[in-house]
């Protein structure tokens, strides 16, 4: 997120760990006097340490000039909620819609040669009302898979995702 330049006011982090600053709300966190938007902290540990290692490795490869890098970097940061939509807005419309996307291809980057499950998205991205967002993962889903960006199987096959019923799950697509 870009900063707005300025100094704020702000509390030391509270978790122990002399983390940066941040703002009083929470929303923001103070590196070298500039803010910055923070991750969002709905994000469970696993899920955000995932995330984390998908953006590290983005920020390697654009440091090694890949073609893709500079995607990679924008997906992993507005999936962690650091970009796009603000994480502590209310979870609808297009912009919301960009960070599920975001997600699923940041963690099927992640996890190549394995498959994530529509609900890794939800936990990732929606805390606790999670359950309430895989219809809206699973319409996202399968825009990206119309575009190869994602494959989505059940048992093995390939399957259209609006047409499945049960748990599939989702690997990178050619595109991707």
């Amino acid at each position: 997120m870009a900063s707005d330049g300025g100094a704020h006011s702000a509390t030391k982090d509270d978790t122990g760990d002399g983390g940066p600053e941040r703002t009083p709300d929470g929303h923001h966190v103070i590196i070298g006097g500039r803010r910055w938007r923070a991750t969002d902290p709905s994000i469970p540990d696993s899920f955000r340490q995932e995330l984390v290692d998908e953006l590290m490795a983005a920020r390697r490869a654009v440091r090694g000039a890949e073609s893709d890098a500079r995607r990679r970097v924008q997906d992993a940061k507005t999936a962690l909620g650091e970009r796009g939509a603000p994480w502590w807005d209310e979870r609808a419309g297009e912009a919301f819609d960009e960070r599920i996307a975001a997600t699923i291809r940041a963690l099927t980057r992640r996890r190549d040669g394995s498959s994530i499950c529509p609900s890794d998205v939800a936990r990732a991205i929606g805390g606790e009302s999670w359950r309430a967002l895989m219809p809206e993962v699973r319409r996202i889903a399968s825009t990206l898979a119309d575009g190869d960006e994602i494959v989505v199987t059940q048992k093995g096959e390939t399957v259209d995702i609006r047409q499945a019923r049960g748990p599939v799950r989702m690997i990178r697509g050619p595109r991707l």
